[in-house]
């Protein structure tokens, strides 16, 4: 029970960490109701006719392992795999686990006599009444570890595989503390929660790891902001102005052809840590990045009042680290650059995507103006367009700001006017 708290509080939102919790819950309170309650009531009173009551408690951690196990299923997309199939498995695991229940209603002595915590296993093995009360937990116990094969075929999440194959490992285990002798019932059940709680606790640590990983590059006020208000709230389709910064590598695709591949690799991971602890620095959330191009948004999801002035402190880190990154990799004649554009205007942000991806996009001209300006600033140039400098607030920064070319640009019917930011 104590176990089922701590998932439930560590991981409220996800439907399949509260099955488990209500799993876990349940089989404490059997635990609990048959130690506790039902041996000694037994002893004094001997078996009452509603004894089956007793079992309803395993019945319902039985009915929601295998409800959180269909959960994971629905999580993985549909593949090459019989889907329905598999998800059959499952409700008929809870349907034989809700068999077992009513078998103790209707016949409560003979679970008590010769199914639970049975005095010799061997004795209790050769009694059909013990195989009427064993037979559908055990037929239950086999169809959901089918399934979980049948899930695990399928690639699903790393992080609910851990849990899958921890909970198939372990169910035997919990399964069996019901009828082993009272002497082996809660080494078995304690295995079997250990087992369990190894998957539970990697699965948190590969999310965590995830987390992590993914703060490098997001923004962290993205994670808070989803924590207050939720994933929908936070990334509901909306129109805002807010600022573009696009960069860049001038010179990367004769580099990467001359270049090792792992060399190449090793050069964008520096480049991407660079532009990433820029963008989490300002506030910027990283919309797209492909090949050696990276796309930062300053304004979505978290809104900035100042988000002009943001962008533009952001590509003044970002060309002063990629500097620095394509100094270091350039060789002879083969040298690497960074431009970088900056453009402000309205954009339509949202989540669009299938169940299975979904993805935080940006549609509007500011996203491709930011993008175009880029490709046209060269080495060390950061090129910014009229509506940026008409956001800012500080006559600090308009000064650093010098007229530049008027560029006719692709997509864009009249000639873009644009601006060099100064280095300092």
């Amino acid at each position: 029970m104590g176990m089922s708290l701590a998932f439930f509080v560590a991981d409220r939102d996800s439907p399949t960490s509260r099955m488990l919790a209500l799993f876990l819950l349940c089989l404490g309170a059997s635990i609990a109701l048959n130690v506790l309650v039902a041996l000694p009531y037994h002893e004094r009173h001997g078996i009452p006719p509603w004894d089956g009551l007793f079992a309803w408690p395993q019945v319902a951690a039985g009915v929601f392992a295998f409800e959180w196990l269909l959960r994971v299923r629905r999580t993985i997309p549909a593949g090459a795999l019989n889907t329905r199939g598999g998800d059959r498995l499952v409700r008929v695991a809870q349907a034989l686990m809700l068999l077992h229940g009513a078998l103790a209603m209707i016949f409560p002595v003979q679970r008590v006599e010769y199914f639970t915590n049975v005095a010799s296993l061997r004795a209790a093995i050769v009694e059909s009444a013990f195989w009427a009360f064993a037979g559908p937990m055990a037929l239950a116990v086999a169809c959901a570890g089918v399934s979980v094969l049948l899930m695990l075929n399928r690639r699903p999440d790393r992080a609910e595989s851990l849990r899958g194959v921890s909970f198939a490992l372990g169910a035997p285990f919990m399964a069996s503390a019901i009828f082993l002798p009272p002497a082996l019932a809660p080494f078995a059940s304690i295995t079997g929660l250990m087992i369990l709680l190894v998957g539970a606790v990697q699965y948190h640590v590969t999310q965590g790891r995830r987390a992590q990983f993914m703060a490098r590059f997001l923004s962290p006020q993205v994670a808070q902001m989803v924590s207050q208000r939720g994933l929908k709230s936070a990334t509901d389709e909306q129109t805002i102005e807010l600022s573009v910064v696009c960069c860049d590598l001038r010179g990367f695709t004769a580099f990467s052809a001359a270049t090792s591949s792992k060399k190449v690799i090793q050069i964008l991971r520096e480049y991407y840590d660079a532009v990433g602890a820029a963008a989490a620095g300002f506030g910027g959330t990283i919309k797209d990045q492909a090949g050696d191009g990276v796309l930062i948004l300053v304004g979505a999801p978290i809104a900035f009042e100042d988000h002009a002035a943001r962008a533009l402190d952001m590509a003044r880190q970002i060309r002063s680290s990629g500097i620095a990154v394509t100094a270091r990799w350039s060789d002879g004649d083969l040298n690497l650059g960074l431009g970088v554009g900056v453009a402000t205007g309205f954009v339509t942000v949202g989540v669009i995507g299938a169940a299975s991806r979904l993805e935080y996009t940006a549609v509007g001209p500011a996203v491709n103006l930011a993008a175009r300006l880029c490709s046209e600033a060269a080495h060390a140039q950061i090129l910014v367009d009229a509506r940026t400098i008409e956001c800012l607030r500080s006559a600090t920064v308009v000064h650093s700001l010098t007229p530049g070319e008027t560029l006719r640009l692709k997509g864009f019917a009249a000639p873009v006017q644009s601006y060099l930011l100064a280095t300092n």
